[in-house]
């Protein structure tokens, strides 16, 4: 058991949303629960009655109700969840209609906009009749090539209105990783802008909006939203349009295309480091329930709430923040470099736009633990009442750094899931304690253990995080993949039946929650002993002297090793006593088979545009196979350094 760092006080559990949902459990089910365990456990035994419950809790808007909540939830891939069941998407994120604030819109550089739940029906109303004008049909795919900002969540609600299926990317990813991905699924439209900023500096993107155009010979219309600028040149981009021409001058009712709950909503895609990005196809019941159970039940999230992530559209939390306004909360959207014009740019604007619930990354609060920021000593943060972490794993010591330099008293809800389910296995629940470096449970109605090689289920030990029955977040199948081999192969070849998730974890028998050891890809081997990478970097997290640091293993006579590269902090170099005593922490602190048989100072780690650390990259590099797609890396060129220690033969000995 970790260290207890926060204990929720009865009223806040009295007045929790999963405090409702609990009575409402136990009246129709004639239960007795009281605790999250007897819900949990519940939810995975009778997971029917438990989805059932969810719908009618949240309130799903449905002309159609469903026959059966799932045929078979043994059936992996392939169960088939709310048949009969015909709803819309969009119609269930836009049932608020009067003049409370919807979104905030914060560019790093520009002035706020607001925009009204009533404001938001009108505009995608006219932008959905107006695609409608272009013959868009269900099941059309609408592509954005866009910053974070209030056009492109109306983009996504107009087209999920009439059925387009949406899959969207930011626009600082390169223009050759954004034809991998919208290459694959054909769009018909394609949203733009023309261009974004960061650190304070403009950024043009109607040259890499071109070049997708020409890449992707499906799209037909090119709708260019203003944002750097006040008229940009459009005339070299083919058949496209300003945003605010091709909005229609009325303001109709929309017309919510009625569709099966299995009708795909999303295309989402993998990371593509190591090979074509995997499209994800996901169904508009599935995701909406899910998220919504996520949002309400697990976060908590009310019609008062503030609420804010660090992200882009090429990040599912994007999508998972968007669906929030089915609670009627008010969105922040902000653009821009979460740390200009310093790192307490975010603690500001939590402070002014009284923040209730903020979302952030591991690397964001350890770039804060790094630079030795202390929000709770500078600014007003009162109305904070939860922070929402995700990504990649965070340490017991950064979660130690939230209590003590953020805020005593808040929800720190640390999850984990994946872009795959666009959600959650493990979550947060404002009626259960905080441990250090602990996500506090599975997410209700998802049925995950902890498997050894063997697949034998185990406690207190690392194994492979697997979900052992459907559920609805879950693909209902990647594109052009009609036999259903590539979904097979990424999730169920290693225990048949079976999701395999590719994290590494260990599942606490004591407390019922998790800690998370990185991806199980990355799993380091040396001498046959599996290492998660997670527990190195919480080791290289404790020591001033290192910025961030990369480990990886390298094929070795006949077994295997581990390289530790390393960036430094400024002011220090890689001596030998720094690095006697970086080995003698990780001996003490992990293992002596933590222990890396090289360390190595590196000027940078290479990291995806969600800010991951790409293992995966480095390992080809110096095993002489190819990396591909580097415009998924945020700064691809810091390979280079790893490419020339291969070239100079430097990792040879």
């Amino acid at each position: 058991m970790g260290k207890l760092l926060w204990q929720p006080t009865e009223e806040r559990k009295k007045n929790a949303n999963i405090t409702r949902f609990i009575e409402f459990v136990n009246k129709r089910h004639k239960q007795d629960f009281h605790s999250y365990k007897e819900l949990y456990d519940w939810s995975v035994d009778k997971i029917p009655d438990f989805w059932a419950c969810v719908w009618d809790f949240v309130g799903v808007k449905a002309s159609k109700g469903y026959e059966t909540v799932v045929d078979d939830v043994t059936k992996m891939p392939g169960a088939k969840w709310f048949a009969g069941a015909k709803l819309n998407f969009a119609e269930n994120l836009l049932s608020n209609r009067d003049d409370k604030t919807a979104f905030i819109f914060k560019g790093e550089t520009q002035k706020s906009v607001t925009m009204t739940y009533a404001e938001l029906y009108d505009s995608v109303g006219r932008l959905a009749e107006s695609l409608r004008g272009l013959g868009l049909k269900p099941g059309d795919r609408v592509a954005a090539y866009m910053p974070n900002m209030i056009e492109t969540a109306v983009a996504m609600l107009a087209s999920t209105s009439i059925g387009a299926v949406w899959a969207s990317c930011a626009t600082d990813i390169g223009s050759g990783a954004a034809i991998d991905r919208f290459g694959q699924i054909e769009p018909k439209v394609l949203f733009t802008a023309d261009g974004y900023f960061y650190k304070t500096k403009p950024f043009d993107s109607l040259s890499n909006a071109a070049e997708i155009v020409r890449g992707t010979p499906s799209i037909e219309k090119v709708i260019v939203a203003r944002y750097r600028e006040e008229k940009p040149d459009i005339s070299h981009i083919p058949n496209s349009v300003y945003y605010d021409d091709f909005l229609s001058s009325g303001a109709p009712k929309i017309q919510f295309e009625q569709l099966p709950a299995d009708h795909p909503v999303f295309i989402m895609f993998s990371s593509g480091t190591t090979g074509k990005p995997k499209c994800m196809v996901q169904g508009a019941a599935g995701i909406l329930l899910n998220q919504l159970k996520e949002l309400i039940i697990h976060t908590d999230l009310k019609r008062d709430d503030v609420h804010f992530f660090i992200t882009t559209c090429s990040w599912m939390m994007w999508n998972w923040m968007l669906t929030s306004l089915a609670t009627g909360n008010t969105i922040i959207l902000y653009d821009g470099n979460p740390n200009y014009p310093g790192p307490g740019a975010m603690w500001k604007l939590i402070q002014d736009e009284k923040v209730t619930m903020f979302g952030c990354s591991a690397s964001y609060i350890n770039y804060l633990r790094s630079e030795n920021i202390k929000p709770a000593k500078d600014y007003d943060l009162s109305s904070l009442k939860e922070i929402w972490q995700t990504g990649s794993p965070l340490s017991a010591k950064g979660f130690e750094y939230v209590y003590r330099e953020i805020k005593k008293n808040l929800h720190f809800n640390s999850s984990a899931g994946g872009t795959d389910i666009n959600g959650c296995f493990f979550t947060g629940s404002p009626i259960q304690p905080v441990y250090a470096g602990e996500l506090q449970g599975p997410g209700l109605g998802m049925k995950v253990k902890a498997y050894d090689e063997q697949g034998r289920v185990v406690f207190d030990q690392q194994g492979e995080l697997v979900c052992e029955a459907a559920a609805p977040p879950m693909p209902l199948s990647f594109w052009n993949d009609p036999d259903g081999k590539k979904y097979r192969e990424a999730y169920f070849s290693a225990y048949p039946g079976v999701w395999r998730h590719g994290d590494y974890i260990v599942f606490h028998s004591d407390t019922r929650g998790a800690t998370f050891y990185g991806r199980s890809d990355s799993v380091l081997k040396p001498s046959g002993v599996r290492i998660g990478t997670a527990e190195i970097y919480n080791v290289m997290e404790g020591l001033p002297e290192i910025a961030d640091s990369l480990a990886i293993g390298q094929r070795w006579e006949g077994d295997q090793r581990v390289l530790l590269f390393v960036r430094l902090a400024e002011g220090y170099h890689l001596t030998e006593d720094l690095q006697n005593k970086i080995k003698r922490n990780l001996r003490e602190k992990a293992s002596p088979r933590h222990v890396p048989a090289r360390i190595i100072a590196a000027p940078d780690i290479p990291y995806t545009t969600n800010m991951k650390k790409v293992e995966s990259a480095v390992t080809n590099i110096i095993h002489g196979r190819p990396v591909v797609n580097r415009d998924a890396l945020s700064n691809p060129e810091c390979l280079g350094f790893f490419e020339k220690l291969v070239a100079e033969g430097a990792l040879k000995s």
